[in-house]
């Protein structure tokens, strides 16, 4: 079958909408979060952030609105850059130590003068939010149960938004990040996805892309995706969130691949709301693990 009859074969494409989905997810923890206030119980998120970098500034305050809208106790800790690696683990113990604090979100990136890895370290694996601690880490690499990064979590979640059967499926995951790369390719393999990991020494990435059933971008290039990579019929999920010289939000996906796939997420308003809608999942769920809550209050 030609490239042009597999086209007219396929269904109309659609956009994931991940605004959508972020919403219902932070509508049903409100209705969650209600519940345990009735019996004097908050789930309590504090974000710490390093510097005044103006990306970091906008995310952390877009986390602090979406605590406020579901009804979390939220500790916004601004410290200015000149901070030292010693006063910020002093404050990451104190926060551990918070009983009101059930997760802990330390804003990457920090100044280039306080090493990430031992202030990620630092966090009690019991408040690890974003799921960075090693200790979950391995945990996740081993199948156990453990917080999951929030974007590789987000991006499952639109997968079966989309209602994508991930068993057999050959899965492209371009960019190997702690973040988002290796986490989301642990998660994909462990719903039976045959996945390849590909990177700026890959040989032939456009190949590599061709042959995929699912495409996540996750490299931070604009546009690096080409229509004529996709296979007719493919689902993209889009992670890159770059901006233009004009100012504009564009991902690491030309947008006119989504004429050849069966579903594609939008930037923005696919990948990047589901983020911190998963923040706020794994902080409830570390709320639940904390005060074995689950299963006297949630599940009634």
């Amino acid at each position: 079958m030609t490239d042009t009859n597999l086209l007219d074969n396929r269904p109309p494409p659609r956009w994931i909408d991940g605004q959508a989905l972020a919403a219902r997810v932070r509508a049903e923890l409100k209705r969650k979060v209600q519940e345990a206030s009735e019996r004097g119980l908050t789930p309590g998120l504090a974000v710490v952030r390093v510097g005044e970098d103006p990306a970091s500034k906008s995310y952390v305050g877009a986390k602090v609105r979406a605590c406020a809208e579901v009804g979390f106790h939220s500790r916004h800790i601004s410290l200015p850059a000149t901070t030292t690696e010693a006063e910020l683990l002093d404050r990451i113990d104190a926060l551990n130590r918070d009983p009101a604090i059930h997760g802990i979100l330390v804003q990457l990136p920090l100044p280039p003068s306080i090493d990430e890895a031992r202030v990620l370290g630092a966090i009690d694996p019991a408040k690890d939010a974003d799921g960075f601690h090693p200790l979950n880490v391995g945990r996740l690499l081993l199948g156990l149960d453990a917080p999951v990064p929030c974007t590789p979590k987000g991006i499952l979640r639109l997968l079966d938004e989309a209602g994508v059967d991930l068993r057999g499926k050959r899965v492209v995951v371009i960019g190997r990040s702690n973040i988002v790369g290796k986490p989301v390719a642990l998660l994909l393999l462990a719903r039976d996805a045959s996945v390849a990991i590909c990177h700026s020494k890959t040989a032939d990435l456009p190949e590599e892309v061709r042959r995929a059933d699912v495409i996540i971008a996750a490299v931070g290039c604009p546009a690096l995706i080409k229509p004529d990579w996709i296979k007719p019929g493919a689902i993209i999920i889009d992670v890159g969130i770059n901006r233009t010289a004009a100012g504009k939000l564009v991902g690491d996906v030309e947008p006119t691949c989504f004429d050849r796939a069966t579903a594609m997420t939008p930037v923005p308003g696919g990948v990047g709301p589901m983020t911190v809608a998963m923040l706020l999942d794994n902080t409830f769920e570390l709320f639940c693990r904390g005060l074995d809550y689950r299963s006297t209050v949630v599940e009634e």
